[in-house]
């Protein structure tokens, strides 16, 4: 397989464009790198399309490998043929390699081994044939052996037909076209184990859908309510077509003595051995494109989510509510800074609710608080009522936010965090990263396993090694997409850090409590282990802000800083000059493509230059939604069908999206309620912390279910 070719067709791109991308991650650059300073070699592919082509070159390049093991092995066995090896060598997956692998793959002992063994592969063969005058149980006495074990002219029989049952189930091509028609016709069935228990699989008792339609997350629903024992899950396949299928193939004379045989053998070999492997493989396959499509779907999510403006310059206050054990309180500067901590009780059973207004308050005009981060967790709706009755009574202008505190618990009790806070219990720490979650989403969130911060959907049954990888490369391209402040940057921050691996992140936090800060990017060179590719890689990520070189504070790279000062003494600029940022530059440089060549530069590294110049250290982030800041608060029961009110996006998944409208409960926008027009996906639509209008629909308060549509009338 020419496999630049084969990802040219699959990803819709230049031939060029893959080789050159296929080489400089063969050379050991990361994506984030390649992304951003070689757009000239590979033509401006953006991070999503330069990891599906990573991954795709990883598939085919195992698959490869792959073929060449199965031709060794068959050439071994002496039974490669020239036909074989040319349908090995042109799959175009694992699955067909499988498939012709089969015959020649080291079997178990299976009832056509058992037979061979007996010596019945020549009754096998007279059947199969369909040649012979005589009846078969006249031609099976010649098989008949004490010795061997065949007693009788029905085991012979038996023994021949397991055999060619077994040989059937081995043809590739019958394999190729049966999956074919149960996946086009066949349906995807659910029942329930016991109809009297009451679950939230109960949509699924009596369910079917054509595989060919079914929604990836219905799929993994049937998997899970499998998985708890409440729910049998079948596929059933067009069985009659298919079985007259087989017997096209394999009946090719009319012979009375070998017909009806033959026809008996071929529905053992489909019911035994062709139909439980066929479904095997549909549902790995649904469940794999399933679990693709909820990754993709949870990488879009936690990418948003990451990608939050972070809150500066104020002083947080992080709650983290609680009933018996009390409210946790941390107290965190504009800095991160932890300034102080304590707990209160307003809540069941102790209820101290003026004791906690008065400690507040305290903290409030001590630490000169303008901003509350409440965890949305058990507790959020008492606690956020008794700080909205406070801010009434107290005159300072104060603000709050309810924020997601999925992981900050599992966070707490880390033993990132146990270094990071030594001295603290797991209730304070958990505060600190609510209200440090609220001043800088990405530094506080790298912190958090990506599978628990709560933006997916059944991301416990999926494969987890491939959700964390999918996951950590969204983490990754976010963190360098912001870039990272080398003076400040946590080991957690620093380690997604294009080139940058867990022992380097350590070994630049450790240079940094040694050496003090860094003042300039070529003193990365010193820390331990990171060598010439290393720099390479990270150099541009990493900003050093009021350093010796002020473009150490830009995501303009090293290597063109020669280009930078040359085009800033072109246009009459030094490089101090642009602290404040260079203002109307593309005024200045009318034509780029002579600047560039002048400069000897790509015309696309000079538009970048050229971007970073005018807005230094720019943070992407400044470009999504703020989070909605709230003084009052709404209670569930205060819903009325027909109120329009402003949310947040929570979550997104397949079948709509989860709105934070300030109650405690997140409302659902069903698919069908996100616009006026056909919605295929929800992500096509809105995204994780999004600011949307929303009219609520109905409100069950028993079931604490809100339904929302975006379709205001």
């Amino acid at each position: 397989m020419d496999i630049a070719k084969q990802l040219k067709e699959e990803l819709g791109i230049e031939l060029w464009q893959v080789e050159a991308v296929i080489t400089l991650i063969d050379e050991g650059n990361t994506i984030p790198f390649i992304a951003r300073y070689r757009k000239e070699k590979h033509g401006s592919l953006d991070d999503e399309q330069l990891r599906n082509l990573s991954e795709r070159l990883t598939y085919l390049r195992n698959l490869e490998d792959k073929k060449n093991q199965v031709i060794a092995s068959i050439e071994e066995q002496g039974k490669l043929t020239e036909e074989l090896k040319a349908q090995i060598l042109a799959a175009t997956t694992q699955v067909l390699v499988d498939d012709l692998y089969r015959p020649y793959r080291p079997k178990r002992r299976t009832r056509a081994t058992v037979a061979k063994e007996k010596g019945l592969e020549g009754l096998a063969n007279i059947i199969s044939l369909q040649m012979t005058t005589e009846p078969i149980e006249k031609e099976a006495e010649a098989y008949l052996s004490e010795e061997k074990e065949v007693a009788t002219v029905e085991d012979a029989i038996q023994g021949a037909m397991d055999i060619i049952a077994e040989s059937i189930s081995d043809e590739a091509d019958y394999r190729t076209k049966i999956r074919e028609v149960t996946v086009k016709e066949g349906m995807i069935t659910s029942a329930a184990k016991d109809e009297n228990v009451q679950s939230v699989y109960e949509m699924y008792y009596a369910f079917e859908e054509k595989i060919s339609k079914i929604a990836g997350h219905r799929v993994l629903a049937l998997n899970r309510g499998e998985k708890e024992k409440i729910l049998t899950v079948k596929i059933v396949a067009p069985e009659e077509e298919i079985i007259r299928y087989l017997e096209k193939k394999v009946i090719t004379k009319d012979n009375p003595n070998t017909t009806q045989i033959l026809k008996d053998t071929i529905a053992d070999s489909y019911s035994r051995l062709i139909a439980p492997a066929i479904e095997r493989e549909i549902r790995n396959d649904l469940t794999e494109k399933a679990e693709d499509g909820a990754i993709k779907v949870f990488g879009k999510n936690l990418e948003q989510l990451l990608m939050q403006p972070p809150i500066v310059g104020k002083v947080v206050l992080g709650w983290d509510p609680a009933f018996r054990t009390g409210c946790k309180l941390a107290v965190v500067d504009a800095t991160g800074k932890v300034l102080d901590t304590t707990v209160v009780y307003p809540t069941e059973p102790q209820n101290k609710i003026e004791a906690t207004k008065k400690t507040v308050s305290a903290l409030i005009d001590k630490y000169d608080i303008s901003l509350i981060s409440v965890g949305n967790g058990t507790a959020s709706r008492e606690s956020e009522q008794i700080i909205v009755d406070m801010l009434k009574e107290i005159r300072k202008p104060v603000q709050y936010v309810i924020v997601n505190e999925a992981g900050a618990s599992v966070y707490s009790a880390s033993k990132l965090a146990t270094e990071e806070f030594p001295n603290f219990d797991v209730g304070q720490r958990s505060a600190t990263s609510i209200a440090r979650r609220l001043q800088d989403p990405l530094a506080e969130l790298v912190k958090i396993d990506p599978k628990s911060i709560g933006v997916g959907q059944y991301q416990h049954d999926m494969n987890q090694k491939k959700l964390g990888e999918a996951l950590s490369g969204v983490v990754e391209g976010c963190v360098n997409k912001v870039g990272v402040d080398v003076n400040t940057a946590s080991v957690a921050l620093l380690e997604y850090v294009s080139g940058i691996s867990k022992a380097i992140a350590k070994n630049i936090v450790t240079y940094r409590e040694e050496n003090g800060r860094f003042t300039n990017r070529k003193q990365l060179l010193k820390v331990a282990k990171l060598g010439p590719k290393a720099f390479e890689q990270c150099a541009g990520f990493m900003r050093i802000s009021d350093g010796d070189n002020p473009l150490d504070g830009t995501s303009v790279h090293p290597e063109s800083y020669e280009a930078t000062e040359k085009l800033l003494d072109k246009i009459g600029m030094k490089k101090d000059d642009i602290k404040g940022g260079v203002t109307g530059l593309g005024l200045l440089v009318r034509d780029k493509k002579k600047m560039a060549a002048d400069l000897e530069i790509g015309e696309e590294t000079l538009l970048d230059i050229m971007k970073e110049l005018e807005k230094p250290g720019r943070d992407p982030r400044d470009e999504m939604p703020k989070p909605i800041l709230r003084t009052d608060v709404l209670d569930m029961k205060d819903l009325q069908p027909g109120m329009i009110l402003k949310g947040t996006v929570r979550n997104v998944i397949d079948f709509g999206a989860f709105v934070d409208i300030g109650v405690h409960q997140d409302g659902l926008v069903h698919i069908s309620q996100l616009a006026d027009k056909f919605v295929k996906h929800p992500l096509d639509v809105v995204s994780v912390g999004d600011i949307v209008e929303v009219q609520v629909m109905s409100v069950d308060l028993q079931k604490k279910r809100i339904q929302l549509t975006m379709k205001i009338q």
